[in-house]
C-alpha cells in the first residue's frame, strides 16, 4: 500500500473491472438532472399584454437561460376565486401568481399561498438585507411585492377636442367632456376615485369609506355617469378602446398607456392627478407541485437587477428602494424612464396610495355591493 495516497495507483480485479461501469453511471445520472432541470416546467399566471412581455424581457428569460426551468405563462383578471378552487378540490395547477396586494394578504390569511421568509430573498443592490430594500408595507407573509404601478385617466388628444381635461373630476364631467367611460369591473379604484371626483382629498378618501355615508356617497357618484361607461376587465383594453373610439377617457393602467405612446405612437394623455398607486408581486399557490422551483423563481424576479430590467421595458416602478437607482432607459427607444414613472416626484403629488389594509378587511363586501349595484 501507498501510505501517503491509501491505495494509490493499485486496484483490485474486481474493482478495475467497475471502474468503467460507474464512471458511466455517473455520466447518466449528471446527464438525467440537468435533462430533468430543462423538462422542469413553471405555471405563472400573470396580467398577459405589455406588461407580461416585460417581465418576459425583463427577468424571465434570463431565468429559464441560467436554471434550465421553463416558464409558461398563462393571463387571468385578477382575484382568489380560482385559486380557491384548486386548493380545495388538491387540484393546484397554476405555480406562481402576480397578485395585487390586497389579494395576496387575503389569500396568505386565508391559506392559499405558501409563506416566504424574507431572510430567504436577496439582498439589494447595494448589499441591504431584503427586509430594509423593500418598503414595510411591501412585504406580507407570503411574499414581497415587486413594483409599483398605477391606474389613471387618460384620453386620446386626437379625439378629445380644444378642451383638456386635467383633473379627476373632469372624467366625471359628462357636459364639458361628452362621451363614453372606461372603467375597470370592480370597485377597486372606482370608488376613490368616485369620491375624489366629489372633492374628497386624497387623505381623506379612506376614512370617507369607512362610514356608509361615504361609500353610499361613492356609489351616487358612479351613478352620474353609469349610463355612458364601458366596463373593462384586461389591461389591454383601455389602449385599444381610446384608439377605437370607443370611449372619450378611461381609466388604465399607466404602464399599459407608456407602452402604447412609445412603441405605437399612440396620441394618448395621461392625466396624473388623482392617480391610484398601488402595488403587487408574486405568490406561491400553496400545493403547488414545483416548489422549490417556484421559491427559487420568486426569489430571482425579486432581486433588484429584475426590476430594474422591467422597468427598461415599461414604466412601473421597482418596490426595492435599492433597484431606483438602477433605473435608466427604455430597451427600444432610448426613452428616459424615470419621468414616465408613477413613483417620480412630478407625478407623484396628487397621488393617493391604495389602502391594502382597508380592502383586504372590507374587499368581499365591496364587491358584493358592486355586482349589486351593476345588476341594478
Amino acid at each position: 500500500m501507498n501510505r501517503k495516497g491509501g491505495m494509490g495507483s493499485i486496484l483490485l480485479p474486481g474493482l478495475a473491472a467497475l471502474v468503467p461501469v460507474l464512471a458511466a453511471a455517473a455520466l447518466v445520472l449528471l446527464f438525467c438532472g440537468r435533462a430533468a432541470a430543462q423538462e422542469q416546467t413553471l405555471t405563472l399566471v400573470s396580467w398577459g399584454g405589455a406588461y407580461a412581455r416585460a417581465c418576459e424581457k425583463g427577468y424571465i428569460e434570463r431565468f429559464e437561460r441560467e436554471t434550465g426551468i421553463d416558464v409558461r405563462i398563462e393571463d387571468y383578471n385578477g382575484g382568489l376565486a380560482q385559486i380557491r378552487a384548486q386548493v380545495d378540490v388538491g387540484n393546484v395547477y397554476w405555480d406562481v401568481v402576480d397578485m395585487e396586494l390586497p389579494d395576496m394578504v387575503r389569500g396568505c390569511d386565508e391559506g392559499l399561498l405558501v409563506p416566504i421568509d424574507p431572510g430567504e430573498l436577496a439582498p439589494g443592490a447595494d448589499g441591504t438585507p431584503a427586509a430594509d430594500d423593500i418598503p414595510e408595507d411591501g412585504l406580507t407573509e407570503c411574499g414581497p411585492t415587486n413594483l409599483y404601478y398605477s391606474t389613471v385617466v387618460v384620453y386620446n388628444d386626437a379625439r378629445i377636442g380644444a378642451s383638456k381635461p386635467s383633473t379627476i373630476a373632469d372624467f366625471f364631467d359628462l357636459e364639458k367632456f361628452p362621451g363614453r367611460r372606461g372603467m375597470r369591473r370592480s370597485p377597486l379604484v372606482n370608488l376613490e376615485f368616485a369620491l375624489m371626483a366629489d372633492g374628497i382629498p386624497p387623505d381623506e378618501v379612506y376614512a370617507t369609506l369607512d362610514t356608509e355615508a361615504g361609500v353610499r356617497r361613492a356609489f351616487r357618484k358612479l351613478d352620474s355617469i353609469k349610463d355612458r361607461i364601458v366596463w373593462w376587465e384586461a389591461g389591454a383594453q383601455p389602449p385599444q378602446m381610446l384608439a377605437d373610439g370607443e370611449v372619450a377617457m378611461t381609466t388604465a393602467y399607466n404602464g399599459r398607456i407608456f407602452n402604447a405612446q412609445v412603441l405605437e405612437g399612440q396620441p394618448f394623455v395621461i392625466v396624473w392627478d388623482g392617480q391610484l398607486l398601488d402595488t403587487g408581486g408574486l405568490v406561491i399557490v400553496e400545493g403547488t407541485r414545483n416548489l422549490e422551483a417556484a421559491k427559487e423563481f420568486v426569489r430571482f424576479a425579486n432581486t433588484a437587477r429584475a426590476m430594474a430590467d422591467v422597468s427598461r421595458y415599461i414604466s412601473y416602478s421597482p418596490s426595492r428602494r435599492s433597484a431606483l437607482d438602477l433605473i435608466s432607459t427604455h430597451a427600444e427607444t432610448g426613452i428616459d424612464m424615470k419621468p414616465h414613472m408613477p413613483t417620480s416626484p412630478e407625478n407623484v403629488s396628487r397621488a393617493l396610495h391604495n389602502d391594502w389594509e382597508w380592502w383586504s378587511d372590507n374587499g368581499e363586501e365591496m364587491n358584493e355591493r358592486f355586482s349589486t349595484w351593476l345588476a341594478r
